[in-house]
This record gives structure tokens, C-alpha cells and sequence, in this order.
């Protein structure tokens, strides 16, 4: 297992991915994919059990990772193809015709990694379920993980599939929620507010934890192991994960304009400019 400093310099290569990818097709979803850098970087990297050089679909015995919020897949394509699971160049086809790295991930392609399409918000922890209840009938003891934006929380089917994984003892499951308060329209706040998550996910029935500093490195590890401790306990778990859109560019963070724009040159040598580290390939 890396340690935290080179799981840090991993962190800055990904972002420079990000913008860099989006840069290129001026095109894409850089804030809420620099958000979740350190969660991305943290469970490929340490937290999941999961072999990057045989994969396959139905992913028996290895911890199983579906995308909700799907609009993010630049950091998702940087975590994976830094993990081993298809060439790194790759990343310089993102959203191109005919690239297996769309704008939102898709399984027609092939692309290893990716076990469902996402990006119609709402339907991520509907499939996490399913595969972590057929784990259970399985008999495989892996662990099934998600990840959600908060204002993907707007959406009803999420809370019909709360009260089922709750209803049904999904307890082999653990959803995170990106809750950096901003969505593509404005604050969620304002959009339409998303009141005391906690207790909300309390009154469902589920496990509730916190990540308070979700682009702290430490922070995350530290919560995904505390999470896992709930396993098997009779409740589905879900991690309340704070984080920053934008986070590590600062002209990107603070404010929503940068959940769907690209960055022009200029804003692009800007942003590498402050993600300065052990510059590798791409």
C-alpha cells in the first residue's frame, strides 16, 4: 500500500488528468471530479480489494464500485487507468468518436472498470443494491460501494431504494455522498435544500458516518475503515462526505460555474501551475 505522500502525489497527477482531459474537448465536468479526487484515489488505491489485471463483470470475490453521479468520469478514467486497468495514453481519447471513455461512463465499449452506465442521476444505488444482495445470495463476503452527488439526492428514486436496502438488511453496502453543496444550477441550497441528510438517512433506517474533510487524504481513509466496521451489522451504510467542487485549482473552487466548463489555455497552465508534483505520463 502507497503511503499518504505518494498517495497525495497520486491525488495532483489526477487532477492534472482532469483538467487536462477536459481541456482538450472543452468538454466535461472538472469541479465535482476535483472534489472526489482523494475518494477515488483512496478506495482504488487502499480501501477496496479488487484486481485491476482480470477483470470482469460480475466481479465475484472483489469489492464492487459503482458511479453514480456518472457526469464525473473524468476522475473515475484517471483512478482507473492509473490502477492498471487500461493504458494511461487512453485518457487522451476522452469524449473523442468512437473513445471507450465517454462523457458518461457506458458498458458497450467495454471499457474495464466500468459495471453499468451512469449519469441518469438517481439510479447508482439502485444497481449497488442489486449487486451487493446478489453478493449476499452468493455467498461472497466482498463489499459493494457507491458514490452519489448531493444534488443526485434531489431525485426520488433514490430514497425508494433507501428504504429498501434499509427494509432488507442491505448490510454489505456502503454509499457515499459527495456533499460539496453546489449543483449545476447553484447551491443545492438554493436549488432545492436537501434539509438534516443525517437524520433523514437515520429515519430510513441506515448506518450514518461523516467525513467532514473530504479532500484530506487521512480523513477519507480513516472514515471508509471506520465504515467498514458496520459491515454486517443489519444496516446499509452511508458516509456524509463534505468536500470542496474544484478543489485543488482555486479559481474553480467556491462556486458552481465550474460543474460542466472546461478550461481555456490559459486556465488550463493556471491550474497546472498549482498541481505542481512528480509530473508522470499524459
Amino acid at each position: 500500500m502507497a503511503d499518504i505522500s505518494q498517495l497525495e502525489q497520486l491525488a495532483k497527477q489526477v487532477r492534472r488528468d482532469i483538467v487536462r482531459m477536459v481541456h482538450a474537448v472543452n468538454s466535461g465536468h472538472p469541479g465535482g471530479s476535483l472534489g472526489c479526487t482523494e475518494y477515488l484515489v483512496a478506495l482504488y488505491n487502499v480501501v477496496m480489494k479488487h484486481d485491476p489485471k482480470n477483470f470482469s463483470m460480475d466481479g465475484k470475490g472483489e469489492d464492487l464500485f459503482f458511479l453514480s453521479n456518472g457526469h464525473i468520469s473524468p476522475v473515475f478514467y484517471s483512478v482507473l487507468a492509473r490502477c492498471g486497468y487500461f493504458p494511461i495514453d487512453e485518457l487522451k481519447t476522452f469524449r473523442k468518436l468512437n473513445s471507450r471513455l465517454q462523457g458518461h461512463p457506458t458498458t458497450h465499449e467495454g471499457l474495464p472498470g466500468v459495471r453499468i452506465a451512469s449519469g441518469s442521476l438517481g439510479q447508482g444505488m439502485s444497481v449497488a443494491i442489486g449487486a451487493a444482495l446478489a453478493k449476499k445470495l452468493n455467498k461472497d463476503t466482498s463489499i459493494v460501494y457507491s458514490l452519489h452527488g448531493d444534488g443526485e439526492l434531489q431525485e426520488g428514486q433514490i430514497w425508494e431504494a433507501a428504504i429498501y436496502a434499509a427494509a432488507n438488511k442491505v448490510d454489505n453496502y456502503i454509499a457515499t455522498i459527495d456533499y460539496n453543496g453546489r449543483q449545476i444550477d447553484g447551491d443545492v441550497e438554493n436549488v432545492l435544500s436537501l434539509g438534516n441528510l443525517r437524520t433523514k438517512f437515520e429515519a430510513f433506517g441506515w448506518e450514518v458516518l461523516d467525513i467532514h474533510e473530504g479532500n484530506n487524504m487521512t480523513a477519507v481513509i480513516d472514515g471508509l475503515r471506520k465504515a467498514q466496521t458496520f459491515i454486517g451489522k443489519g444496516k446499509p451504510i452511508v458516509v456524509i462526505m463534505k468536500t470542496e467542487m474544484g478543489a485543488g485549482v482555486d479559481f474553480m473552487m467556491g462556486t458552481h460555474k465550474w460543474h460542466g466548463s472546461a478550461p481555456n489555455d490559459e486556465q488550463l497552465q493556471k491550474a497546472l501551475d498549482q498541481l505542481v508534483g512528480n509530473e508522470a505520463d499524459y
